[in-house]
């Protein structure tokens, strides 16, 4: 860390401490449940050195974000993130159909996987420019490999499971093929991105859905923001296909970290007033979950954030 980075780090840690000290972490408002995660890892983390080649604080294991999607959906306040919101719908809706290449990507009005499936990162897996892998998200969501060789569709018969048999507790979905994840002496991995998130538990009790979605590792000021929202939205569109009320989002972590470039937006992010969260209507014509695309979703004009912050570093 350079020295004024360790200086805004000490800045944060005050007023982080004054926070956690004073809050009731157990029962504060939603909007709120974002603000904490970012000032846990602040106060709690750990720097360390990472894959990418810049420190990150990180914080293991912090408290989970809850949403009551009756009343709100977790787009952040604190800056204005409703020029890509969108761009993660897509993307998320892309991947359960099985797109795992830039160009699918693209139909589905998500564009900023460019940096991560570059002729050199691809050709250094053995795969196309531009192709994610057979390890990414819609490979492991939409066709998990079978030992016949054919693919499994794991959100196609999650939806099936839970119409047919709503009190299972194993409405589970996985991103992980860990053939393709592994790394090491003669070993080469087949995806560009180890996924970062999409372990999903659904749970439906009295008639009321709730999706569980566990990160493995989340940029916090970058990409959690993003993943809140999509799995907010695909939590609405299990609901509505299952024919169960949408009732909770909730968000939990292993790897939780804040890159220490990243500190001074975090800082801006961290001094502003937090408004309230908004809330999203859902286009309920469409009845089949592979149909629902980005211009589903619609924010109800209750959207009111502070600015948004250009140019937040990115690791890659």
């Amino acid at each position: 860390m350079t020295r004024e980075q360790q200086e805004t780090l000490g800045r944060l840690k005050i007023l982080t401490k004054n926070f956690l000290s004073q809050a009731n972490l157990l029962d504060i408002s939603p909007e709120l449940m974002y603000r904490r995660l970012l000032m846990e890892v602040i106060f709690y983390g750990t720097v360390t050195k990472t894959q990418q080649g810049t420190d990150a604080l990180t914080r293991i294991g912090p408290m989970p974000m809850r949403f009551d999607l009756r009343k709100v959906f977790p787009m952040i306040t604190e800056r204005d993130i409703s020029s890509f919101w969108l761009q993660a719908v897509g993307e998320i809706f892309c991947f359960i159909n099985g797109g795992r290449t830039l160009e699918d990507l693209k139909k589905f009005g998500c564009h900023w996987w460019g940096p991560w499936a570059t002729e050199i990162k691809c050709s250094k897996r053995g795969l196309e420019t531009g192709d994610l892998g057979p390890g990414s998200y819609g490979a492991a969501f939409h066709d998990f490999p079978m030992v016949d060789g054919g693919g499994f569709n794991q959100l196609k018969n999650i939806v099936e499971q839970i119409i047919e048999f709503p009190h299972l507790r194993t409405h589970f979905v996985s991103p992980w093929i860990p053939q393709y994840t592994i790394r090491g002496t003669g070993k080469q991995q087949k995806v560009c991105v180890a996924p970062c998130h999409g372990w999903i538990n659904i749970r439906v009790l009295n008639g009321k859905l709730t999706l569980h979605m566990h990160q493995r590792s989340g940029d916090t000021p970058v990409g959690v923001p993003a993943n809140m929202v999509q799995y907010a939205a695909l939590a609405l569109a299990i609901a509505h296909v299952t024919g169960f009320e949408a009732h909770e989002y909730i968000h939990s972590f292993s790897d939780a970290h804040i890159y220490v470039d990243q500190l001074p937006a975090v800082e801006k992010i961290l001094m502003r007033e937090t408004p309230a969260l908004p809330t999203v209507s859902m286009d309920k014509t469409v009845t089949d979950l592979f149909d629902f695309r980005r211009e589903h979703f619609v924010l109800n004009g209750d959207y009111h954030p502070g600015p948004g912050i250009k140019d937040i570093p990115v690791a890659i």
